[in-house]
């Protein structure tokens, strides 16, 4: 299957899993918070948010399960990096408050200006790295 379609098809599922959880059960799909409350939220409230953690985990491996000719890009960094990357992420999350589920797809179609400036953010952060570790001799 050609990847844009599977970007869209992805797309959309995000789209329409943000929306659920907004008219379902009033919260915003921002994937940072949810993960965070799924530790330290009230019993009562852990149950959707390990759901929804399951469907992201399961949304990202259904496409193989479905088409197992369909072959993941082999990752040009070690296991290291990867780790450090996460880490920086879940602390610019933090910083942020929010990540960019939450800022870019819900909180920009809330019309929010907070989440405007931090999409933005977060884009040009990406930009500059991608051109830096392209570019520059490492």
């Amino acid at each position: 299957m050609h990847p844009f379609v599977l970007a869209t098809v992805g797309g959309a599922m995000i789209g329409a899993a943000a929306v659920l959880l907004m008219a379902l059960n009033g919260r915003i799909a921002g994937v940072s918070g949810i993960l965070a409350g799924a530790f330290h939220q009230p019993a009562h409230q852990r149950l959707w948010r390990w759901l929804f953690v399951f469907g992201l985990v399961l949304g990202g491996a259904l496409p193989a399960l479905v088409f197992p000719d369909l072959k993941a890009p082999e990752p040009q960094a070690g296991i290291g990096l990867a780790a450090a990357a996460g880490l920086i992420v879940g602390l610019g999350t933090g910083v942020g408050s929010g990540c960019t589920s939450g800022h870019g797809i819900c909180g920009i179609s809330r019309f929010s200006k907070r989440s405007v400036v931090a999409t933005l953010t977060f884009m040009a952060a990406g930009i500059a790295t991608v051109t830096a570790l392209r570019w520059l001799p490492l």
